[in-house]
C-alpha cells in the first residue's frame, strides 16, 4: 500500500480531513493525495501559494514574517500549515516552502526544504535538505510531507 492510500485510509478512519498550502512543490501534495480511490471524502483541498505575495494573500502568512525573513523559513511553512487548515476548514493542514534549485533563493541552498504540520492541538515544522535536480526535490518533499502528517496519524 503506498503511503498517500495509507494516509487516505487513515483519516477516512478517523473520520478527519486535510487541506495544504504549497510553495515549492505546486500542489503535488494534494496531487498524490487525490491519486487515491476515496480521497475525496477527506482532501479539502489546497492552496498553491508559489509567489511570495500569495503567501500572505491566499494562506495567510504573516507580512513582516517575510519581509524579515524571506518565504523560505520554518515559521513560514508553519503559518502555510495553519493557512491551510483554517482556509480549507479541515482537520490538518500541511504547508511546504523551500528551494527546489537550481539557484539560491534569498540566500538559502537549493534542495532545503521546510515543512509545517498543523492540527489536533498540534503545530509542528520539519527541516528537510534533499540533493538533486528539482523534480527530485520536490517529489521528495511532497514524500515527506506525507511522512509527516502519517507519522501523526499512526
Amino acid at each position: 500500500m503506498t503511503l498517500a492510500r495509507k494516509i487516505v485510509t487513515r483519516l477516512i478512519e478517523r473520520g478527519e480531513t486535510v487541506g495544504t498550502a504549497e510553495s515549492l512543490t505546486a500542489g503535488l501534495v494534494c496531487v498524490t493525495l487525490t491519486e487515491v480511490p476515496g480521497s475525496s471524502a477527506v482532501v479539502r483541498g489546497g492552496l498553491v501559494v508559489y509567489a511570495t505575495d500569495l503567501k500572505n494573500s491566499l494562506a495567510g502568512v504573516d507580512q513582516a514574517l517575510l519581509d524579515e525573513h524571506g518565504a523560505v523559513h520554518p515559521e513560514v511553512a508553519a503559518q502555510l500549515a495553519e493557512g491551510a487548515r483554517v482556509r480549507c476548514g479541515a482537520d490538518w493542514g500541511l504547508g511546504l516552502t523551500g528551494v527546489a534549485g537550481p539557484d539560491p533563493q534569498d540566500g538559502v541552498v537549493p534542495g532545503t526544504v521546510h515543512i509545517g504540520l498543523a492540527g489536533n492541538g498540534l503545530r509542528t515544522v520539519r527541516t528537510c535538505w534533499f540533493e538533486g535536480d528539482r523534480g527530485h526535490v520536490r517529489t521528495e518533499s511532497a514524500l515527506a510531507a506525507l511522512s509527516l502528517l502519517g507519522e501523526h496519524l499512526a
